[in-house]
């Protein structure tokens, strides 16, 4: 299957947001860097709702861009046109903090308090909740109705993925099953995650997914993961061109892409192990995989 290894650099400062009252920025207030990236074609001219006016950002599509500085409601505004995002509103002196800052967990249906905001903002197109007490999180925004997005986010505060580990991610509407480094499959059911600690640098893994009552293997395949760089492999279902080679052939009934961030800024690519070499290691896995089997069938033969 096509893999596809894409790269982003970040660099984390701290900043402190100071508009809301002390109580109300604890609770619902956050300050940290946000990665916005398109499910689907590239999206252009976002910005975002916070307290001061950002220039213009483009999400790549499956792949990071430059970062972008926010501090403001964990309710994140999502603005798409030629003018910047309006700025958060600032309380009057002894008022209550503004709507935008209201508790995240009350919202039950995004898409619903969405389309109630748009009414107001017709530039609004995305809105996301943001994990707290994060330094960093990445934003997936997938195309909806009306030109608005659907966001899916990810924490990658270094705490909940520390440098050096591989997260996986099912983002698909199915099962799957991921065996990584030759130890026991894990389930993951859908918007399901786990974090995968590298043998030598690598996780070799198997891919399956559930469908209609019966598992189906997809994949063998291998990622290098650096010490200094976080590697978040998303599992999907997407119908995207992204995922169409140039012969016109899809990579497999479900797609993965690999999202990186170097801890030290570097911005160079990570290249990707040949066939030959992903042949080789696969094979030098199964070959233990064999051995261990016949290792546990001695152990059981009544002779021993």
């Amino acid at each position: 299957m096509k893999s596809k290894l894409l790269i982003t650099t970040a660099a984390i400062t701290a900043s402190f947001w100071t508009i809301l009252p002390a109580r109300a920025q604890s609770e619902n207030g956050v300050s940290m860097k946000v990665d916005l990236v398109a499910w689907g074609e590239s999206i252009p001219g976002l910005t975002l709702k916070s307290a001061k006016g950002k220039a213009p950002a483009t999400a790549l599509s499956f792949r990071y861009s430059k970062p972008l500085n926010y501090a403001g409601p964990r309710i994140l505004e999502i603005h798409q046109g030629t003018a910047a995002a309006p700025a958060a509103a600032t309380p009057a002196a002894g008022g209550a903090a503004p709507a935008a800052v209201a508790d995240p967990t009350a919202i039950q249906d995004l898409a619903a308090e969405l389309a109630k905001r748009r009414k107001e903002e017709p530039t609004l197109v995305s809105l996301a909740i943001l994990p707290p007490a994060s330094k960093h999180a990445t934003v997936l925004l997938a195309p909806a109705a009306g030109g608005t997005f659907q966001s899916y986010v990810i924490d990658d505060d270094p705490a909940k993925l520390p440098y050096g580990r591989m997260r996986i991610h099912n983002l698909s509407p199915f099962p799957i099953a991921m065996r990584c480094n030759n130890k026991d499959a894990t389930i993951l059911k859908t918007k399901g995650s786990v974090v995968i600690s590298p043998v030598n640098k690598e996780v070799i893994y198997e891919l399956a997914y559930q469908k209609d009552g019966k598992w189906v293997n997809q994949e063998n395949n291998l990622a290098v993961v650096r010490d200094g760089e976080q590697a978040q492999l998303v599992v999907l279902k997407s119908d995207e061109d992204f995922f169409t080679s140039q012969d016109g052939s899809r990579s497999g009934f479900l797609q993965t892409v690999i999202l990186r961030r170097l801890r030290d800024g570097g911005g160079e690519e990570v290249p990707e192990l040949s066939e030959a070499e992903k042949a080789t290691l696969l094979d030098e896995l199964k070959r233990e995989e064999a051995e261990m089997e016949s290792k546990a069938t001695e152990n059981k033969s009544p002779n021993k």
